[in-house]
């Protein structure tokens, strides 16, 4: 049986269990040493000596093992999360590896028209730009836990320009139209790391696309507020989340459902990502309901930016940008 469907009702009812039994004994124990000191008047003294010291030595074992279960199912959580990342990150890689292969053996193979072929390799394009994002992906996890000793130095960014570019680069890996995203945008320039706001922003914005289907329309605003912190929000119009997952969501390894059972590829790092980046830039991440009650908006609140001085394009003009 995998690990990600393995019950924890096992060690929570035994924890459960054992609470109970120290309980019985803490009131068992003071019940007893009360009784004992009215009756036995000669030792009273002893008896309402040892009262609070067996009491406290119970209490203490009692905390030690509501702190070991909450270790516990906490411990158990997390190798559910990692064996659902192991069996989607072993999907990922499986699907496209195997229909690389039919494709190359179908071209070496049989004699194919130049119209099959170049459908053919279009679809082997597609598999090939999937395992790269997979592997780009577990890469900036990687990286996560790194200083900034042996990375690019903080540099000026115009921040909208940086949302379109992510927007374009999603745009071209979902073969989608142009239409399908809305910008929003107050130009502004921030004193940041541009692979670090890449990084955010695209996966906000892949996470958006990969959601919301076919009739996709993501919109992307981007203003500046009174304390002069850019605040950036992707907004869709998928099924959305539900309210107990939101805080969930930006864990390690958390998906929606049972990994095997999705329909969508992902590993359940992206929005973990997110948040860690957001985190080190001294920012918030927040997610909401969509603007009309339908999907989602994630909203990114970061310190340090200033208006763009100058001509600011309309938001037409950005969409036809």
């Amino acid at each position: 049986m995998s690990t990600s469907r393995r019950p924890i009702g096992i060690p929570v009812t035994i924890a459960v269990i054992m609470i109970v039994l120290l309980v019985v004994l803490i009131v068992g124990w003071v019940l007893l040493t009360v009784w004992g000191a009215y009756n036995d008047e000669d030792s009273a003294n002893l008896y309402w000596t040892i009262l609070p010291i067996g009491a406290t030595f119970l209490a203490t074992v009692l905390g030690g093992v509501i702190f070991y279960m909450v270790l516990s199912i906490k411990s158990i959580n997390l190798t559910i999360r990692q064996a659902n990342f192991i069996d989607s990150v072993t999907h990922e890689l499986k699907s496209p590896i195997a229909s690389l292969k039919l494709y190359l053996q179908t071209l070496n193979r049989l004699k194919v028209s130049a119209e099959e072929a170049a459908e053919f390799y279009d679809t082997m394009l597609k598999d090939v730009e999937r395992l790269d994002h997979l592997i780009n992906h577990l890469l900036e996890a990687g990286r996560l836990d790194r200083s900034r000793d042996d990375e690019a130095e903080a540099e000026e960014i115009r921040l909208d320009k940086l949302l379109i570019g992510c927007a374009e680069s999603t745009l071209l890996l979902y073969r989608a139209p142009r239409e399908m995203i809305q910008f929003h945008l107050e130009p502004c320039v921030m004193h940041s790391y541009h692979g670090d706001l890449d990084i955010i922003f695209r996966n906000l914005i892949d996470n958006a696309m990969k959601y919301s289907g076919n009739d996709a329309l993501i919109e992307v605003f981007l203003r500046l507020d009174s304390q002069k912190r850019a605040v950036v929000e992707v907004s869709d119009n998928g099924p959305g989340i539900p309210k107990g997952m939101r805080r969930k969501i930006f864990g390690r390894f958390v998906r929606l459902g049972l990994e095997l059972q999705r329909e969508k590829p992902g590993t359940g790092l992206g929005l973990y990502i997110v948040r860690t980046l957001v985190r080190r830039l001294k920012g918030s991440v927040k997610v909401l309901d969509g603007r009309k009650g339908q999907g989602t908006r994630f909203i990114v609140t970061l310190p340090g930016a200033r208006p763009l001085i100058g001509g600011l394009p309309s938001d037409a003009e950005q969409n036809a940008a």
